[in-house]
C-alpha cells in the first residue's frame, strides 16, 4: 500500500464525508495529506489525527472555498507544510436546491463561487508546484448527467461546468505530464445526503445496484487516479453511482 509514498496531497473540504475518506485513502497509500475546512475544526483535527496514525504527515488548513484569496492561500500553505505538492483534489462544494423560478441571485453566486470558481483557482494556484507525474482530481456529481427533480438545476449546472474544465485543463497540462480527471459520485451516504434521509428510498429506486455508495467508494476511485497505474488516463470522467446514469 505504498503507491503514493513520498507524494504530497491537498484535499479541499476534507474534514468530513467524501473529502475525509479521500484524505484517509491517500494517506493509506503513503501520501502526506493536507485538508481544508471551513468551520469544523474539531472534525478536521480528527482527520489529521487519523492521517498521522497511518505514519503520514497531516495538516488542517482553515479556508472558506467561497473566498478566492483563501483558496489560493490554502494551496500555498499546504505546499509549504508538506514540502511541495503532487496531488490536488478539488472536493469542496455546496449544495443549494430551488427551482429556477425561485432561486435567488445570492444562491446562484454562492453555488458558482464554491463549485466552479474554487476548483479553477485552486488548480491555478497548484500548477506552479506540480511536477511531471502530478495529479489534479475534481469531484463532480453524477447528477450532471441525469437531473432528477425540479430543484437541483443550478447545482447540477455547476457540476456539469466541471466537464469542460476537466477536458480543457487536461489538454493544457498534458504536455507537462500532469493528469486531470473528474470523479462523479452518485447517491453517497454522507451528512448532506444520508442513506436514511427523506429522499433516500426514491434515490435507491434509481440505482441498479439498489444501494447508496459509501464515501470510501469515491475515495477508491480518486486514489486510483492519483496512482501510477492511472498515468495514461487524463481528461476522463469516472462515475461512481451504482449504475444510476446508465
Amino acid at each position: 500500500m505504498s503507491e503514493l509514498s513520498g507524494k504530497r496531497a491537498l484535499v479541499t473540504g476534507g474534514s468530513r464525508g467524501i473529502g475525509a475518506a479521500i484524505a484517509l485513502a491517500l494517506a493509506e497509500k503513503g501520501a502526506d495529506v493536507a485538508i481544508t475546512y471551513e468551520r469544523a475544526a474539531d472534525r478536521a483535527a480528527e482527520v489529521v489525527r487519523e492521517i498521522e496514525e497511518k505514519g503520514r504527515k497531516g495538516r488542517a488548513i482553515q479556508a472558506d472555498s467561497a473566498d478566492p484569496a483563501a483558496v489560493k492561500r490554502s494551496v500555498q500553505e499546504a505546499a509549504e507544510a508538506l514540502g511541495g505538492l503532487d496531488i490536488l483534489v478539488n472536493n469542496a462544494a455546496i449544495a443549494l436546491y430551488d427551482t429556477i423560478a425561485n432561486i435567488s441571485a445570492e444562491q446562484i453566486d454562492a453555488l458558482l463561487g464554491v463549485n466552479v470558481r474554487s476548483p479553477i483557482l485552486a488548480s491555478q494556484a497548484a500548477i506552479p508546484y506540480l511536477q511531471a507525474g502530478g495529479r489534479i482530481v475534481t469531484i463532480g456529481s453524477a447528477g450532471a448527467e441525469r437531473i432528477v427533480g425540479d430543484t437541483g438545476t443550478v447545482y447540477f449546472m455547476t457540476k456539469s461546468a466541471l466537464h469542460s474544465f476537466n477536458r480543457g485543463l487536461a489538454r493544457e497540462l498534458g504536455p507537462r505530464d500532469i493528469t486531470v480527471n473528474l470523479v462523479q459520485p452518485g447517491s453517497t451516504n454522507t451528512d448532506m445526503n444520508p442513506s436514511n434521509g427523506e429522499f433516500a428510498d426514491f434515490q435507491r429506486a434509481l440505482i441498479p445496484l439498489g444501494r447508496y455508495g459509501a464515501p470510501e467508494d469515491v475515495a477508491a476511485a480518486v486514489a486510483f487516479l492519483a496512482s501510477p497505474a492511472a498515468r495514461h488516463i487524463t481528461g476522463t470522467i469516472l462515475t461512481v453511482d451504482g449504475g444510476m446514469t446508465t
